[in-house]
């Protein structure tokens, strides 16, 4: 809670992330009961602006209820945002891989990207997408997707593989759901010559949801998500 009030820790999508702020404490405090302080600290200061803000709404208010009443909405809110990603990224694992490389597909276009090809059943030859800037492909870089409904995160190896269909005018888009090992992540990094963007899960259905409003209908009806709106604990 010290690390949370203090902006240090923050919670999407059910995992815990440091944030910008907590790396930066992080660094700066390398004694582990020096950086505890400075996070007690920094908690005694959110309390007491809270304590004020309830003192000049009810005073009346027994600041044990309010305290109360501020966890159970952080819980509640906690627990709907991990259930509705536990189903979104449940459904995506369980999908027909096609169905899958269809939704990729449908997020291609709603970016205003234009699908040329998009891989039948059967072998592929590393390439599941194809892509252009333009509707005839006349102009920009040419969009090379692989798509995996994989379980286990893509290794190294598996990167090459698909690196070695990107030509130099290529841009290539890896989306696995189960994400990338720490070495792909870096191995893909490390590229001067080949441009490539490697999408998990979570990635991906943030695109989606930034992009839901260009969608089609037929789009919409593969991964259909509605917005709900949650009274959320202050920060």
């Amino acid at each position: 809670m010290d690390c949370v009030k203090a902006g240090w820790l923050a919670k999407s999508k059910g995992h815990w992330e440091v944030t910008e702020v907590g790396r930066t404490a992080f660094a700066e405090f390398e004694n582990s009961e020096a950086f505890y302080r400075e996070a007690c600290r920094l908690y005694s200061i959110w309390k007491a602006r809270r304590d004020a803000l309830i003192g000049e709404v009810d005073a009346g208010t027994v600041e044990s209820e309010i305290g109360e009443a501020a966890e159970t909405l952080n819980v509640t809110f906690e627990e709907a945002e991990e259930q509705a990603w536990a189903q979104i990224e449940a459904y995506l694992k369980t999908s027909d891989p096609f169905e899958f490389q269809e939704i990729v597909a449908d997020l291609l276009e709603g970016m205003e990207y234009h699908v040329s090809w998009i891989s039948p059943p059967g072998k592929d030859g590393g390439v599941d997408i194809i892509a252009y800037t333009d509707p005839l492909g006349a102009q920009g870089p040419r969009i090379k997707v692989q798509v995996k409904r994989w379980q286990s995160k893509v290794d190294t190896d598996g990167l090459r593989f698909f690196l070695a269909t990107i030509n130099g005018s290529d841009i290539g888009l890896f989306v696995c759901l189960a994400g990338f090992t720490k070495d792909a992540e870096s191995y893909a990094r490390s590229q001067e010559t080949r441009r490539i963007m490697l999408i998990d899960a979570e990635r991906l259905v943030d695109l989606w949801i930034d992009h839901y409003d260009r969608l089609d209908d037929v789009a919409r009806q593969r991964l259909t998500l509605t917005p709900i709106y949650f009274l959320t604990p202050p920060k």
